[in-house]
Order: C-alpha cells, then sequence, then structure tokens
C-alpha cells in the first residue's frame, strides 16, 4: 500500500517563520510532524492570504469526525495555550492539524492514547488578516 501524500497546506509567509524559530528549540515532542507541514506548505503574503484558512490567530468552528460534536478552537503560540477555552498551541498535535487547511478540510491528528483522531473545519470564525491585522 503507497503512502498517503500529505494534505496540502497553505501558510502565510509570517506564521512559516515565525512557527520555524519556534521549533528551534529543544526537546519538542512533535516536532518531525511540524516540519513536514511547513517544509511542504504553499506560502502566500499575509496581503493574499484567501480568509476561509486557517492562520495563526485563527478561530475556527470544528466538527469531530466521530461524534460531530462541534467546538470552537482559537490556534495560537505556546504562551497562549488554554485547552480549558479553547485555545490550541500550534505544537500540539490537534494545532498542527488545522494549522494551513481550509473550511471543508478535514484535520487529523494523534490523540494522546496514539489513537488518529479528526474533525472537519465547518467555518473559520475569525481570521487576522481578514480583518486587516497581517503581523498578529
Amino acid at each position: 500500500m503507497a503512502a498517503s501524500l500529505p494534505t496540502p497546506r497553505t501558510l502565510t509567509e509570517l506564521d512559516h517563520i515565525r512557527i520555524s524559530n519556534l521549533l528551534k528549540h529543544p526537546g519538542l515532542s512533535f516536532a518531525a510532524e511540524l516540519e513536514s507541514v511547513l517544509d511542504n506548505a504553499e506560502l502566500v503574503s499575509s496581503y493574499q492570504i484567501p480568509p476561509q484558512l486557517v492562520t495563526m490567530n485563527s478561530r475556527v468552528l470544528i466538527a469531530d469526525a466521530q461524534t460531530g460534536n462541534e467546538r470552537t478552537l482559537t490556534l495560537c503560540y505556546p504562551p497562549d495555550t488554554d485547552p480549558n477555552t479553547g485555545f490550541v498551541s500550534v505544537l500540539s498535535p490537534v494545532g498542527t492539524g488545522l494549522l494551513g487547511l481550509a473550511e471543508g478540510q478535514v484535520a487529523q491528528w494523534a490523540a494522546p492514547n496514539g489513537t488518529q483522531a479528526s474533525a472537519k473545519i465547518l467555518k473559520v470564525l475569525f481570521q487576522p488578516e481578514e480583518s486587516g491585522e497581517y503581523l498578529r
């Protein structure tokens, strides 16, 4: 059986630089997956990113692929992480799964117990670039 191709991702140039700098710190358990996303992403200027794409600091409505339960998450940098309020780090499996995908696509990641989890991105509720916040 052939290996599946990675889901295409689109990132802003600024997000790519900032996340690449985060990965320079040793001891990150999920770095290989995120490096793969960065290495294979199409890079676009913050001024040209489509509004339906998940960028850093975007708030998204997702639906769990197994249960259909909906949840709102905000993709953030590690210092802002707060799972209780839906702020998920880009360095987490869920955060890496969401980064650079668009509405209608399915994010996939490994759950803490090792099983595969996934969720459909129903709506990008807020994207900084769409709001004119190009340096956020």
